[in-house]
């Protein structure tokens, strides 16, 4: 086969060392999976080995599936190796060795769903508060363990001894009971159990490393401590092991990958061949340019440069546009101009760092009629958070909407059991009421057990206050009082998980909309909260498209990986925002940020645009921002744009608007002159504690207190009882208050 027809010099070189430990550090775009595939036939037709003696291994399915595919047709028809992901390896071995593994061959594979089940199970079981020991929270716990080889007693002994720690300690004894007992493992089980099948069976062991005489491991740089160690094990007699991988593109640190196991790699396996692939294939010149001129800056890297033999292609554009809307419309209207003949818009990507930036440009396409499809996430108003709050708020709107009291009636847990639900319902039903209407008979409430009842009734008493009050209060002081008096966001804090962290972060971003519609609103006529609803109501259902459909993707960075597109636009390129404010202060995770930032570089082919905003509204707070760190790495002579972006005062949401609605002024002062504000990096921590001090703001009213309203003016107390208030109003007249939320004021005399 002439092997030198389809690969380059460097690729060919990796796909003829056969002999001995070979790190292959494959560029973005390089082709390494065909200098893998080629590699494998190469073993096979030149060099005769035979497949069964080749263990291949990757992460995702697709990318097995790919390289099954791709040397199958390199040999002409199947073959019997082992081209597979870690866990499917894993899993047949253990089968094939059961009777040594301490499970029969028929042993069950738990997913995510069967974990849950199991344990809220122990939770029920052990009467455990799930609002301190979320069910997530303690998966996740587990997981760490069974990758760091931590059994429940070794847990117990490395952290100190707390309550806590015992908790934790219980749940995860528990929960391996219970696999052993239903035969059963869990995805990092199987990993584990490999590992520890080979450590205690040194005859098994020695039975597959004679056999894999030659091990191949794909993105390397995404291997954990326990892969690590798999690998290690089985490669230790031949030394044939060939890993690839890049360790710019390692992004995934934060659910376990250790960068260490490529860096490392030539002093773990000493006598290592390195060869570099650095001519990428996707990419324009300027774009290579531009993302060495990024990632050089980390430290923890091996030395490459990606080059290519195609033209040097535009420079890298910048927008700084006055706000977000301005920065979404500002990439729509660029879409809308670069999709002429020969394009479709599944050639364009916005690739953000969070989810929460979806939402303006999901607007802002939706509003000149640009199709798109939200990859890896959901979209903004679909997110579970977002209508569980909306279920409040339109409850607010009519308590006797049983649609949305259904959804959150134990949004957050309260308890509430089916057989509880079945019992309201049917007294619903007899009594001719609405279920919201039962909900505020005390007399049930009491009936219920404890915590269900107290918090039932907790949360119909906070919803029926601002039901009351909703015409004289601003509709962001309802949605903050709701995240509060329903529990929902110190349900999320306690949970103290990345998931949680994202459904905060989107809840606080949803401030920012009410705050848009407020302020549009103040022209025509008072904002409600009726407008408001159906306003989202009317956004929230158009541009349902089919995935398969020509549609603009917006995705996160960390999905993109392993993806191209023509046109890529990079948003939201500002300190606190893109790095993350957690992770500026801290340089290991600045580099792994860079490194993402590297990885949304080169997923663009033809054009790559970044865009920030000068000022940023984002969790009902705005401030002046400061640009990424990372734009300031970049060389000058590979941008152009330095400009900002003024959106026309006339433009409004559903509006479609020229490109000249942006006007391009003088190039911007040097950075250090042009920072005038904090940025995004404190923008959430303050936006949640203003959730809470708002809440705890109260001002208790006697009979003779006298007040002032905003709506009703001045008036006096007549009587107090429990959250109800009676004012005599000076031209209103008598009015029922709710004391904790109206917006009623002490007269000091």
């Amino acid at each position: 086969m002439a092997y030198s027809d389809n690969l380059n010099k460097k690729q060919l070189e990796a796909v003829m060392h056969t002999e001995g430990p070979l790190l292959i550090l494959a560029g973005a775009g390089s082709g390494k999976t065909s200098t893998m595939t080629h590699r494998i036939a190469y073993l096979i037709k030149e060099k005769g080995v035979d497949p069964y003696s080749i263990l291949a291994v990757t992460f995702t399915n697709k990318a097995a599936g790919e390289m099954r595919e791709r040397v199958e047709k390199l040999l002409g028809g199947p073959d019997t190796l082992w081209i597979m992901t870690f866990h499917a390896a894993c899993l047949r071995i253990l089968r094939t060795e059961a009777g040594l593994s301490g499970y029969t061959r028929d042993f069950a594979v738990y997913d995510p769903v069967d974990q849950k089940a199991v344990i809220k199970n122990i939770i029920k079981e052990y009467n455990i508060e799930e609002k301190n020991f979320p069910y997530r929270m303690l998966i996740s716990v587990i997981s760490k363990c069974k990758e760091a080889q931590h059994s429940p007693e070794d847990y117990r002994k490395i952290y100190e001894k707390n309550f806590n720690t015992e908790t934790i300690y219980r749940v995860y004894k528990r929960y391996e009971e219970v696999l052993k007992k239903n035969n059963a493992m869990d995805f990092d089980d199987l990993l584990l159990n490999a590992v520890r099948l080979f450590r205690e069976n040194e005859e098994v062991l020695s039975k597959y490393r004679k056999r894999f005489r030659y091990v191949m491991v794909d993105e390397y740089q995404d291997t954990n401590r326990i892969q690590y160690r798999l690998i290690k094990m089985l490669a230790e007699e031949h030394k044939n092991l060939c890993v690839v991988g890049d360790d710019d593109q390692c992004i995934y640190q934060w659910r376990g990958a250790d960068i260490s196991n490529i860096l490392n790699f030539e002093k773990d396996f000493p006598g290592t061949k390195v060869v570099k692939l650095e001519q990428n294939y996707r990419s324009t010149g300027n774009i290579l340019k531009a993302a060495y001129s990024v990632i050089k800056n980390n430290t923890k890297r091996k030395p490459k440069k990606l080059w290519t033999e195609a033209e040097e292609g535009s420079k890298i554009i910048y927008c700084r546009a006055d706000d977000e809307k301005a920065e979404a419309y500002y990439v729509a209207q660029e879409i809308d101009r670069l999709c002429g003949p020969g394009r479709s818009f599944s050639d364009f990507a916005v690739l953000y760092r969070t989810n929460v930036q979806s939402r303006t440009f999901e607007e802002a396409f939706s509003a000149r009629d640009i199709p798109y499809r939200v990859i890896g996430g959901t979209r903004y108003y679909e997110r579970k958070e977002i209508k569980d709050m909306m279920a409040y708020m339109r409850l607010v709107q009519n308590p006797d909407d049983d649609i949305s009291l259904m959804r959150i009636i134990n949004e957050p847990k309260r308890g509430v059991g089916q057989k509880t639900l079945d019992k309201l319902k049917a007294l619903a039903s007899v009594r001719g009421q609405s279920l919201f209407s039962v909900l505020g008979d005390e007399e049930i409430m009491d009936s219920l057990q404890g915590r269900t009842g107290r918090e039932l009734k907790g949360m119909h008493d906070a919803v029926k206050s601002y039901s009351i009050e909703k015409d004289d209060l601003k509709i962001s002081d309802i949605y903050d009082g709701l995240l509060v008096g329903s529990g929902y966001i110190k349900a999320l804090e306690t949970q103290n998980a990345t998931e949680a962290d994202g459904r905060i972060e989107n809840l606080m971003e949803f401030k920012s909309v009410i705050y848009d519609f407020e302020k549009e609103a103040m022209g025509e006529e008072a904002p409600s909260l009726t407008g408001f609803l159906e306003k989202i109501a009317l956004l929230s259902d158009v541009d349902n498209h089919d995935p398969s459909e020509n549609a603009v993707v917006l995705m996160t960075l960390h999905s993109a990986k392993g993806l191209e597109f023509d046109f890529v636009f990079m948003p939201g390129m500002e300190d606190g925002l893109f790095p993350g404010w957690r992770k500026l202060d801290e340089p290991d995770e600045m580099e792994e940020e860079r490194r993402l930032c590297y990885v949304g570089m080169t997923r663009a082919k033809e054009r790559l645009c970044f865009t920030g905003a000068a000022y940023r509204t984002m969790y009902g707070r705005g401030d002046y921002t400061r640009e990424s760190s990372f734009l300031r790495e970049l060389d000058p002579k590979l941008t152009d744009g330095d400009a900002i972006f003024r959106k026309r005062e006339e433009v409004r949401l559903g509006e479609k608007v020229d490109l000249d609605g942006f006007s391009k002024e003088e190039p911007l002062r040097p950075f250090e002159e042009r920072f005038s504000g904090s940025g995004n990096a404190n923008i959430l921590r303050k936006a949640v504690s203003e959730v809470h001090e708002k809440s705890e703001k109260k001002e208790s009213f006697i009979a003779g207190d006298k007040v002032a309203h905003s709506k009703f003016g001045t008036g006096l107390v007549v009587s107090s009882q429990g959250k109800v208030i009676t004012v005599i109003f000076d031209k209103a007249g008598t009015k029922k208050l709710a004391a904790d939320i109206a917006p009623l004021k002490k007269i000091k005399e």
